[in-house]
């Protein structure tokens, strides 16, 4: 009886652990219209990088991409706008890293089967509002990639050092069929049986202003 109240208390301990790395899919609703301006660049972007994670039954891949431009406007401690500017020629595996592997990886995240960066160079975020949450702040934005515009909500942090601002966001995912990357997708393909690769991709953002 002892072994059996022992199996079920590391079976929940075990199960509680998995719902607690669970990441959930962030919400994703139409763009939010917003006045087009002008992009006055303050971005570091040397210090500014998208991440990101795969998955497939064998396993996964993350890697990085780098921004190319975009500003963060802080103002009295308190963030009022954005827009992240997406370099996607910059997509870059690092499990794989120096690796024949890493580079056909790269080489077909680049290509029409994925996010087409010849016809689509850049992805963008731009946030249209700003709301305090609990532990975190709630920023919504309009995330684009290759010609879908989608709003979504991903929570951050926003910290200033000797004049610089960071945005950091928590890691979150979002559903790539909803931005027609039709790759090994079951959204969109039947029979494909293990040779899938996951919808949700998770990422997150670090930027970083100029001093």
């Amino acid at each position: 009886m002892k072994k059996v109240i022992l199996s079920l208390v590391v079976i929940a301990s075990v199960l509680t652990a998995c719902k607690g790395e669970k990441k959930e899919e962030v919400a994703v609703t139409e763009e939010v219209k917003v006045e087009v301006q002008e992009l006055k660049n303050n971005l570091d972007v040397e210090a500014s990088v998208l991440t990101w994670k795969g998955n497939k039954p064998t396993g996964s891949h993350d890697g990085v991409v780098s921004l190319k431009e975009g500003n963060l406007t802080v103002k009295n401690g308190v963030l009022t706008s954005g827009e992240f500017v997406i370099d996607m020629n910059s997509i870059t595996n690092l499990d794989m890293k120096g690796s024949d592997g890493a580079g056909k990886l790269e080489g077909h995240l680049k290509n029409a089967d994925f996010f087409d960066v010849e016809k689509y160079p850049t992805s963008k975020f731009v946030i249209t509002s700003v709301a305090k949450g609990e532990n975190a702040l709630n920023v919504t934005g309009n995330l684009t990639i290759k010609d879908v515009t989608k709003s979504i909500t991903i929570p951050a942090t926003l910290s200033e050092n000797e004049g610089a601002v960071t945005f950091k966001s928590e890691k979150f995912k979002i559903n790539r069929a909803d931005f027609n990357i039709k790759y090994g997708s079951k959204s969109f393909f039947d029979n494909l049986k293990d040779k899938f690769i996951d919808d949700l991709m998770e990422m997150s953002f670090e930027v970083k202003t100029k001093a």
